[in-house]
């Protein structure tokens, strides 16, 4: 079985539709849906609930520690953490059994953003390397679960760059594959920041976090930028 977990917060506009996708494209006895919130204000509960997801919610908030919860209360044998606002493609159950039938531990899929835009098209395009500079979170991860387990799950402690962290550290015990099809993401950031100038700001928080500055200077820097 493939455990699919969604970690959501205030996702009422977007947790219905990815459920009901994954739901119509997958096997109810091969996979499970698990939307984990983080304490939402709005109906994200209530949205995944009549779309059929098993909702849970996480005694922290915080991306991490809600797949880790999501991870501790799967059935599967495969962990496959997608976010609330990404779309897998439609043979993504088939595609992960395929790679996991060859012995592969873990990977994600290539990137694609829901608007046309010139330069969003070259930053994805960069996702189907495998160099962890250019990943984004948003390429969902799948895994098995002894792995999972082996290296802990998710850090807990970082705010940001969990996605980035966990692919880090499973590669030192596991084989890892990029899938060559495109899970499809929401660009709503880059849509209200800008394109370029999200995209600088994120390879600013790459580069710091490998220079291991503290989760909180990352954080306050992002936090300033954006608001300025």
């Amino acid at each position: 079985m493939i455990s699919i977990i969604i970690p959501a917060y205030n996702e009422e506009n977007k947790i219905g539709k990815l459920v009901t996708y994954l739901k119509l494209n997958s096997d109810p006895v091969k996979t499970e849906i698990i939307v984990v919130d983080g304490g939402s204000k709005d109906g994200t509960i209530a949205e995944a609930e009549k779309s059929g997801a098993v909702v849970i919610t996480s005694p922290k908030k915080g991306r991490a520690g809600q797949m880790n919860f999501g991870a501790a209360n799967a059935a599967g044998e495969v962990l496959y953490f997608v976010h609330a606002d990404t779309i897998p493609p439609v043979t993504f159950v088939r595609d992960i059994e395929r790679e996991i039938s060859k012995g592969v531990d873990c990977g994600c899929f290539r990137l694609q953003f829901d608007i046309d835009h010139q330069a969003l098209r070259f930053y994805a395009w960069f996702t189907r390397f495998d160099i962890d500079f250019f990943r984004f979170g948003d390429q969902s991860l799948f895994v098995k679960k002894k792995i999972f387990r082996k290296i802990g799950g998710f850090d807990e402690e970082l705010i940001v760059m969990e996605d980035q962290d966990i692919v880090k550290r499973l590669k030192d015990h596991a084989q890892f594959r990029i899938i060559n099809h495109p899970v499809v993401t929401s660009a709503r950031k880059y849509e209200h920041i800008g394109v370029f100038k999200l995209q600088f700001i994120f390879s600013i928080i790459v580069c710091l976090f490998y220079l291991k500055i503290s989760q909180e200077t990352i954080l306050h820097f992002y936090q300033a930028v954006i608001d300025s």
